[in-house]
């Protein structure tokens, strides 16, 4: 797991084949990274099943519910398959476009 911080995003780089071992390590280290927008790039695996993006669905509603962006960036997945509770794009760009939306969101009282 490779993280890297700017500002109040943290981006959280995959390198575990195991989106499960990976996101059992997220959720151990939680604590560092509850303050901070969450970018979680899995950009290295050459295919994801549904079910392994359905993995990151508890942290995600946690990390929502306490008023931070949680994105997940991958092309691997098809996006209609995507359950509409957790939000994944297929750039980095795309990610922080996302927490500038949802930000903006926020300071507007939605």
């Amino acid at each position: 797991m490779i993280l890297d911080t700017t500002e109040n995003i943290i981006t959280i780089t995959q390198e575990d084949p195991s989106i499960v071992n990976f996101v059992k390590k997220i959720e151990a280290s939680y604590s560092k990274f509850k303050n901070y927008h969450l970018i979680i790039l899995l950009s290295s695996l050459k295919s994801i099943p549904l079910q392994d993006i359905v993995e990151f669905l508890r942290i995600s509603n946690t990390h929502r519910a306490s008023k931070k962006s949680f994105v997940v960036v991958s092309n691997m997945v098809s996006q209609a398959e995507i359950p509409d509770e957790i939000v994944v794009v297929p750039t980095t760009q795309e990610a922080y476009d996302i927490i500038e939306m949802e930000e903006m969101e926020r300071d507007l009282g939605f």
